[in-house]
């Protein structure tokens, strides 16, 4: 077809013109307009097939696994049972000064928490397999991939199985999931806006908690989006510690209120409580660390403003987005060369940031947080759960390009001065998906 179009081009081109102005405008010429005429028309149909081969990849996407809140789309047959997919992700990252260094003052962190790998290193490689179980249940396993003192470890991020049935906007899920607390807390590393999380999830959260438990949720029948949950956790997992009362060691309780403000924009805010008695949590040096026992309780609150012209997500968007974290503690330390000591602190961690793309595939984004505490007393003096002199802090920019929905390259500076002395972060991270992958929630 394009031979033929392009041959009666030329022939219209040859019988239209007098052979004299022919001969004065040269064949040159002629030859110039039909070499652009058919750069253009290749470059045409070469957009539209990379436009094609993107969508038929969304429909693929889409009809094998779509999460949204947690909920998940009965098979069609059309996909595979279970459905697969795999995140790949790594990253190179430089550090001004020694990231063994680099720990906060008054905040021992636990769990994962801790400096992105110096070097170049692999991240966690997910692999994701989802499907109904039947017409009532829905199953969920994520498995991470990475490599630890130079061995491979395979770690089980989630696997859970989800009511899909029950009547009146409830919803139920059972086994290991990320808490339903804060904004940031159930939203996978891949979807990140930043190559690491906020100051006060590391803190108070090890970056992200997960635990073994069960979950309920109501969804208000209103056009307003009003979700209300509760979480009873096992209690394993940072901030909390021990599996205390007997594998009952924790719960939560959130609610999350959202809605459209015009065609452009829309919003959603939320509250969350989460109530933990860790026995013997351990912090700091993996090696020598501080031990916990008694009462935790952290409350957070979030607000997120997202905004497209005439709702058109791919072209141009912001999203900005704060959070703000307490955390009561009282109890016990000891461990790390500290004798028991009584403990009764309160602390707070906040972040701002904001996230906007120009144009199609291109973002750069902004973020700032902080951590603050109170002074834990005299008996502290001189150890890591002092108060620091100052509030921790740090400023960390980024851009980032997305080839498409299922890669993404990223860029990001970080001035970190949340530890006794300052330094300049900065790496760069990509991710790559195949297979199906859920959506991501609001």
């Amino acid at each position: 077809m394009r031979v033929n179009y392009l041959k009666g081009v030329l022939l219209t081109l040859t019988l239209g013109i007098p052979h004299a102005a022919l001969a004065e405008t040269g064949i040159e010429d002629i030859r110039a307009e039909l070499t652009a005429l058919r750069n253009d028309y290749e470059q045409r149909i070469a957009d539209l097939e990379q436009r094609l081969a993107v969508a038929e990849q969304n429909a693929r996407q889409a009809s094998a696994s779509s999460q949204s809140s947690g909920s998940m789309p009965r098979n069609t047959g059309a996909e595979f049972n279970p459905a697969i997919g795999v995140i790949f992700s790594g990253s190179a990252w430089n550090y001004s000064g020694n990231p063994e260094n680099l720990a906060v003052q008054g905040f021992p962190f636990g769990g994962e928490a801790g400096p992105i790998t110096e070097g170049l290193a692999l991240g966690e490689t997910e692999l994701i397999l989802s499907s109904n179980v039947d017409d009532k249940f829905a199953a969920m396993l994520t498995a991470a991939l990475a490599v630890e003192d130079g061995e491979a470890v395979v770690e089980i991020e989630e696997a859970w199985v989800e009511a899909t049935a029950l009547p009146a906007g409830f919803g139920a899920k059972f086994g290991r999931f990320f808490s339903g607390i804060g904004y940031l807390n159930n939203k996978h590393a891949h979807s990140w806006d930043f190559a690491d999380q906020p100051l006060p999830y590391q803190a108070f959260l090890a970056n992200q908690l997960r635990d073994d438990g069960i979950q309920a949720r109501w969804l208000a029948p209103t056009d307003t989006f009003i979700e209300i949950g509760a979480e009873l956790l096992r209690g394993g997992a940072y901030p909390s510690a021990g599996a205390d009362n007997n594998g009952f060691g924790s719960y939560s309780l959130f609610a999350n209120v959202g809605a459209d403000a015009g065609t452009d924009s829309s919003w959603l805010a939320g509250v969350s409580l989460l109530d933990a008695s860790p026995i013997n949590r351990a912090s700091g040096d993996e090696d020598d660390p501080f031990l916990f026992s008694g009462d935790s309780t952290l409350m957070t609150a979030q607000f997120v403003w997202k905004w497209a012209k005439d709702g058109n997500w791919k072209d141009r968007n912001l999203i900005l987005q704060a959070e703000y974290m307490r955390r009561e503690e009282s109890g016990i330390y000891e461990g790390a060369g500290l004798s028991p000591q009584v403990y009764d602190n309160d602390q707070t961690g906040w972040y701002a940031q904001a996230i906007f793309q120009p144009v199609s595939r291109w973002r750069i984004g902004a973020r700032f947080d902080a951590l603050s505490s109170d002074n834990p007393g005299d008996a502290f003096a001189g150890t890591a759960l002092a108060a620091p002199l100052s509030d921790p802090r740090r400023i960390t920019i980024m851009g980032d390009w997305a080839n498409s929905e299922f890669s993404r390259l990223r860029l990001q500076f970080t001035r970190d001065e949340s530890g006794l002395e300052d330094d300049n972060q900065l790496g760069l991270q990509y991710f790559h998906s195949i297979g199906a992958h859920g959506a991501h929630t609001f």
